[in-house]
């Protein structure tokens, strides 16, 4: 059984190491969702804004208040192209978490086809040492029942 117990402890730990794992790219892919809300309402902001500017320019407005618009816009622009690199970092960092767990739950599988080789091969060997000394019971069984009528018939002559 102790090379059951040796098993079953890396059967345990590589549970607890793809339960952490499976814990933190379900972190990593709530970030990405949160990531890309962001990316939706800095998009949304941006259309709406210009959409906003788009009819105030139309009245005629100062040029001071025209340059400051631009800055603005542009600013927000940086912000989207920013907030576009979060995304492609946090999308990486998701496959990356998923491979990290594929590959757990491969050694997970691993581990237990392990483990159930080895109960087959001790059950096989506990049936062969059961069936040993039931064939040496048999054969003593045999051998008595064999020597008694022997023994009988000499003490009656």
């Amino acid at each position: 059984m102790s090379a059951l117990k040796s098993v079953l402890l890396a059967i345990e730990h590589a549970t607890l190491n793809r339960d952490a794992l499976a814990k933190a790219a379900a972190h990593v892919e709530r970030n990405l969702d949160f990531a890309r809300a962001q990316m939706g309402q800095l998009e949304s902001y941006a259309s709406d804004t210009d959409t906003r500017w788009t009819g105030k320019a139309s009245q005629g407005v100062s040029v001071e208040l025209m340059r400051h618009q631009y800055q603005f816009m542009e600013r927000l622009q940086q912000a989207i192209a920013m907030q576009s690199g979060v995304l492609v970092q946090s999308a990486a960092q998701l496959e990356q978490a998923k491979l990290k767990l594929q590959q757990a739950e491969v050694r997970l599988l691993g581990l237990n086809q392990i483990l159930k080789t080895r109960q087959t091969a001790l059950l096989r060997i506990q049936r062969q040492r059961q069936q040993r000394h039931t064939d040496e019971f048999a054969a003593m069984q045999h051998a008595r029942n064999a020597a008694m009528p022997m023994s009988g018939e000499k003490h009656d002559s």
